[in-house]
């Protein structure tokens, strides 16, 4: 993928943000105030207690804290660990949809914020594999792997709070890598990430061969974007494939430089898994990564609209929602997937269960702009799109795309010697 980078000092991200901005995201990043730490010890329920229930199996690559408040920490362990978490999720009328009601002080009033309410240690794959058949889905998994400055219980409300909002049926498994939450240890979070591809391709491959499994979906946040698709293309290239059992992936924006997903998505092969991937063009936090990552654009602040981008991801058969118009709470604007109600239910009811998605069906109103990849068959026939409202999406078959550029060549069955950049 061209980022037509002409020096560091010159970045499109440094000439709107600037250093010192930089540098406060960097802050903001940081701040955890205005709720309680180590809120992993298990609340009891009142009969009287209404809200909801969201039961995930977690699986980390953490060492463990020895503290039940916290359960594991930041740093890397060489065994991967297994629990059993449910979180308790305030009723309707006490929250609003995208967020997560985090408790101010402990232990958390389950009436009104988030609450751990049980947390049982599993020992084998086989009382995974148990867990997995009490909780199937109808055998669809969604598997999550958060984002860099993650604490284990940050990654814990924030997906329990995705599941619920989305209204998905599955089985919700979380994957947390040892990231150190501190905003100044961007560097080891990524080497976190790298120390734990085989561990989390371990655990995909784990799903892929129970037969209670029927479908997977693979949504990763951020720098975990780039955990997804390194184990991935581990994965295919070990076994010649990705696991045909995995059938969708959400990157939601990718803390991934461009040029470097196009060598990964090209590595995996022919028979990939449906890509969609989330972009926002505001993303303070992908600038600020840009900045330290030799001014090259991240994956997810394209402007999917602009070439080269748009005839590359048509080509590849990657589907692109853009947000940038979406108004979000977070102020680094990086976690609209998830805060915005309409696109968190998107990914809920269509993506995660393998749907197409079509103009028919699909009307996320006003400022959510979806460009929708072709295919082999539809180039030149149905251009990319762009629909400011409502969100019109044209349905594509998944098919093998052909060859294109996105970086490297998408699709190529070229050597990696031979592509070209």
């Amino acid at each position: 993928m061209k980022h037509h980078s002409s020096g560091a000092i010159s970045s499109p991200g440094l000439q709107r943000f600037g250093i010192p901005a930089l540098l406060l995201f960097a802050l903001v990043l940081g701040g955890c105030a205005g709720h309680a730490r180590g809120v992993m010890a298990p609340v009891l329920l009142t009969g009287a207690t209404g809200g909801s229930k969201v039961d995930m199996l977690v699986v980390t690559s953490r060492v463990p804290s020895d503290d039940p408040a916290t359960l594991f920490t930041g740093e890397r362990s060489p065994r991967p660990y297994l629990n059993e978490i449910t979180v308790s999720i305030p009723s309707g009328a006490k929250r609003k949809s995208g967020t997560v009601q985090w408790p101010k002080r402990l232990p958390p009033n389950p009436e009104t914020e988030f609450a751990v309410t049980s947390v049982n240690q599993l020992n084998s794959v086989e009382e995974g594999r148990t867990w997995f058949r009490q909780h199937a889905g109808g055998g669809h998994a969604l598997v999550f792997v958060h984002g860099f400055n993650n604490r284990y219980e940050d990654s814990v409300f924030r997906f329990a709070q995705i599941v619920h909002d989305s209204g998905a049926k599955v089985a919700p498994i979380l994957f947390t890598w040892p990231s150190r939450a501190s905003v100044f240890d961007y560097n080891y979070d990524k080497e976190s990430t790298n120390y734990s591809r085989v561990a989390f391709e371990q655990t995909l491959r784990t799903l892929a061969k129970d037969p209670d499994v029927k479908d997977i979906t693979v949504m990763a946040h951020s720098m975990g974007t780039w955990l997804a698709m390194e184990s991935l293309r581990q994965m295919a290239i070990r076994d010649g494939k990705v696991a045909s059992k995995i059938d969708n992936v959400i990157l939601a924006s990718p803390d991934i430089d461009v040029d470097v997903f196009a060598r990964q998505f090209t590595e995996m092969g022919d028979k990939r898994p449906q890509f969609t991937i989330f972009v926002s063009q505001d993303d303070k936090a992908l600038a600020a990564s840009r900045f330290i990552s030799g001014d090259v654009q991240r994956l997810g602040a394209i402007n999917p609209a602009e070439e080269p981008y748009r005839t590359q991801l048509e080509r590849a058969g990657i589907t692109v929602i853009d947000l940038t118009k979406v108004k979000s709470g977070d102020r680094l604007n990086h976690g609209k997937f998830a805060e915005s109600p309409e696109v968190v239910q998107l990914i809920g009811q269509r993506l995660v269960t393998g749907q197409t998605l079509t103009d028919s069906n699909v009307s996320l109103g006003q400022g959510i702009t979806a460009v929708v990849a072709g295919t082999v068959n539809t180039v030149g026939k149905v251009a990319a799109t762009t629909v400011a409202a409502p969100l019109t999406v044209l349905e594509q078959p998944k098919r093998v795309p052909k060859k294109t550029e996105l970086g490297a060549t998408l699709g190529s069955k070229t050597p990696s010697s031979e592509l070209s950049y």
